[in-house]
């Protein structure tokens, strides 16, 4: 069997000839396009790990078919186009596997599933639904909202820690490599009214952190201040993350054209949406970072 990338696979009762399921195929595994394969189905819009057994044939679009004959298979010649790269999902399942000691055929075992499949969800991005997703739950021990990342609006860093945590600091090229282009970060120096913290969104242009407010704004009043800017990510799928922190004087940009370029240059328009038309510089005096990972690898 072999197919391309927007063919379409077909499965069959081989007595009758009645089509029980179908789907796209939206990625090859391998480059002669033989199976497995990643199969949309038309009647969920799931994307599963398929391996076609002999009641299933592949349509290529754009054959003419005679009315009652059944399409045979040709070798792909475009090149595979396959769905990579792990999601939330997957991430959650596989940290709550390793939490449990628990290989991925005895996660497969206790789910009812194939190891092949479990293995692809862990390292690709998909949608299992509802009930591949409860079984998998009950046969980790958790819950499926704890899988599909229930609970968005409680702060992050609630789940449970590493069994072998390594706490590292980041070097200058990691630091401002993770600090990008843009964001949402928090400020942070002392007001007239005491110490004062502030989530802004900023933008890093010619090696400084610069953000914009409206004039007399809380934010505002970081002007001449020494200030801590931090940025960070907490990834409660995997108990993992990092911080950057910044630490610089801040001062008000109030060269009329260096505001307008840096209005042309800003990614997005601040969150807290009004007229912040203000902009504010963070010159990097002191650059630091930390990652906490797992000391016992992938």
């Amino acid at each position: 069997m072999y197919a391309h990338v927007g063919d379409r696979l077909v499965v069959e009762s081989p007595s009758t000839g009645v089509v029980r399921r179908d789907g796209e195929i939206v990625g090859l595994h391998h480059d002669d396009g033989t199976p497995p394969y990643d199969v949309r189905w038309s009647d969920t819009g799931d994307v599963t790990l398929v391996f076609p057994g002999p009641d299933a044939h592949v349509d290529h679009p754009g054959e003419t078919q005679e009315p009652g004959e059944r399409r045979t298979t040709r070798p792909a010649h475009r090149a595979p186009q396959p769905v990579t790269g792990a999601g939330d999902i997957g991430r959650r399942l596989l940290t709550a596997r390793r939490r449990k000691g628990l290989g991925i055929e005895e996660v497969a075992r206790r789910a009812g599933m194939a190891p092949q499949y479990v293995a692809y969800l862990e390292t690709h991005t998909a949608d299992p639904g509802l009930g591949s997703l409860m079984r998998l739950a009950d046969a980790l021990g958790t819950t499926y909202a704890e899988l599909q990342g229930g609970g968005t609006d409680r702060p992050p860093g609630q789940g449970v820690a590493l069994a072998t945590p390594r706490l590292s600091d980041l070097d200058e090229e990691e630091c401002r490599a993770l600090l990008s282009t843009h964001g949402v970060g928090r400020l942070a120096f002392t007001s007239e009214h005491g110490p004062c913290v502030l989530p802004v969104n900023y933008d890093v242009t010619e090696g400084d952190l610069v953000f914009r407010t409206a004039a007399g704004s809380a934010a505002a009043a970081a002007a001449d201040h020494e200030v801590a800017f931090e940025v960070d990510h907490v990834d409660d799928a995997t108990s993992q993350g990092w911080s950057v922190l910044v630490v610089g004087r801040c001062r008000a940009v109030t060269d009329p054209e260096a505001a307008r370029r840096l209005d042309r240059a800003a990614h997005s328009a601040p969150w807290a949406g009004g007229a912040r038309t203000s902009w504010f510089a963070v010159p990097t005096e002191r650059l630091t970072g930390r990652r906490i990972t797992s000391a016992a690898g992938s």
